[in-house]
C-alpha cells in the first residue's frame, strides 16, 4: 500500500507530465509507477530482468486495452506477455527514469542492492544516446529509507537521484553530483567484471565502443586483450597441448560435424574467402540451439556453423573479416552452461595475418 501511495505521486510531478518515453525497473514496489506511464499514454521500457536476454522490453499493450489489461501489462508476467525487445540499436530517447533504492539521502546519494545493475543500465543508455545530462532520475521508496549517507560511500560510477518520492514525501535533491558519463571501463570493478561474462549485450556494447576507438581497457587489464585480434595470436602460444588440430576451411572434416545454416543468411556457395572462428570448451550438455540462440542474441549470426559437439566445440563462417572479429569480441568468455567459452579466429585465418 505504501509503494502505491508513493508511486501515485509520480503522476504529479512536472517532469512526469512532460515525459513521453519512461524507463521503470522491474521491481514489483514500482509496479505501481508502470502503470501510471501506461495509464498516461507514454512509451514504457523495462530492463530485461539481469539484462541476460537483452536492454529493453517497451511494452505494447493490445489496442482498446482496458484498465484491467494495463493493470497486467504493469506486471512482471505482462512484460513478458505484452512487450517487444529494444537493444542497443533501439531509437529509445528516455525522458525519465524510475529506480528503486534500498537507501537514499536528500541529497540525492543513491545506495542499491549491491549489484549494479541500475548503474549499468543507466550508463547503457548514455553509450546508446537515450539519455541526455539533464534526464531526472525519481526514485520511490519508504520514508524510513531516506537516509543520510555519507559521499565518500560513492563512486563515479554510481548513479543519483533528482526525485525522492515516499508515500508521505516528494523530495527535489537538487542534486550537484554528475551522472555517470557511460561505462567506466579503466575503473571496472569486480562487479562489471562478473558482469561482462554473464551479460551478452555488455560485450557487444564494450565491442562497439572498441571500435568506434574508446579505451575499454578493463583496470589490472593487459593491453593486447583489448584488441581482440592481438588477443587471438597471443592465445595461440598458450594453447594447452592436448587440444585437438583444427581442420581449416575445405579440409575434410574429423568426426563429421554437423553444419547447420542459418535460415536468415543465404549459403556460401560460391562466395570468396570465408572468414572462421573456432569456439571451444563447449560442455558436453549444450545444444547447438544454446549457441545459435547466444549468437543472435550477440547480433553475430554466421553464415555457416559447424557444430562438433563431440569435440566441445564449433566453428563459424564469415563472409566479412570485421563481422569475424566482433564474434571473437562479443563471444570471448562467455558462459554457456556453466563453462567459459574459448574463442579465437581458426588457425588458418590467424596464419594468413
Amino acid at each position: 500500500q505504501g509503494s502505491l501511495q508513493a508511486c501515485c505521486s509520480l503522476r504529479e510531478l512536472d517532469v512526469f507530465s512532460r515525459a513521453r518515453e519512461v524507463k521503470v525497473d522491474p521491481d514489483k514496489p514500482l509496479e505501481g509507477a508502470r502503470l501510471a506511464a501506461l495509464q498516461a499514454r507514454k512509451t514504457l521500457l523495462v530492463p530485461t530482468p539481469r539484462l541476460r536476454t537483452g536492454l529493453f522490453n517497451r511494452i505494447v499493450p493490445p489496442p482498446g486495452a482496458t484498465k484491467e489489461i494495463l493493470r497486467r501489462c504493469a506486471t512482471s508476467q505482462g512484460v513478458k506477455d505484452y512487450s517487444v525487445p529494444v537493444g542497443l540499436d533501439g531509437k529509445a530517447q528516455v525522458d525519465l527514469v524510475v529506480v528503486g533504492s534500498v537507501a537514499v539521502s536528500e541529497k540525492g546519494w543513491r545506495i542499491g542492492k549491491g549489484e549494479g545493475y541500475a548503474d549499468m543500465e543507466y550508463a547503457m543508455m548514455v553509450s546508446m544516446g537515450a539519455v541526455q545530462e539533464d534526464t531526472p532520475v525519481v526514485t520511490i521508496v519508504h520514508d524510513c529509507q531516506v537516509l543520510d549517507i555519507a559521499e565518500e560511500l560513492l563512486g563515479d560510477h554510481d548513479l543519483t537521484v533528482d526525485y525522492i518520492l515516499t508515500p508521505t514525501r516528494t523530495i527535489q535533491t537538487n542534486c550537484k553530483r554528475p551522472k555517470p558519463q557511460g561505462i567506466l571501463w579503466h575503473k571496472a570493478s569486480s562487479i562489471l567484471i562478473q558482469m561482462l561474462g554473464k551479460i551478452p549485450i555488455l560485450k557487444t556494447l564494450r565491442c562497439r565502443e572498441q571500435e568506434a576507438g574508446k579505451d575499454v581497457t578493463l583496470q589490472d587489464e593487459h593491453p593486447t586483450l583489448a584488441n581482440p585480434s592481438r588477443a587471438a595470436i597471443s592465445n595461440k602460444k598458450v594453447m594447452p597441448a592436448n587440444t585437438q588440430p583444427w581442420p581449416a576451411p575445405g579440409s575434410a572434416p574429423v568426426s563429421q560435424p554437423h553444419v547447420e545454416n542459418d535460415p536468415v543468411n543465404p549459403k556460401l556457395e560460391g562466395s570468396g574467402t570465408i572468414s572462421t572462428v573456432y569456439v571451444g570448451n563447449l560442455p558436453g550438455s549444450l545444444r547447438v540451439s544454446e549457441l545459435k540462440s547466444a549468437l543472435r542474441e550477440l547480433q553475430v549470426v554466421p553464415a555457416r556453423l559447424s557444430w562438433q559437439g563431440a569435440q566441445h566445440r564449433a566453428f563459424l563462417e564469415y563472409r566479412d573479416p570485421a563481422a569475424a572479429d566482433r564474434a571473437v569480441c562479443s563471444l570471448q568468455g562467455l558462459s554457456l552452461g556453466g563453462s567459459a567459452l574459448r574463442v579465437e579466429l581458426a588457425k588458418s585465418q590467424r596464419n594468413r595475418g
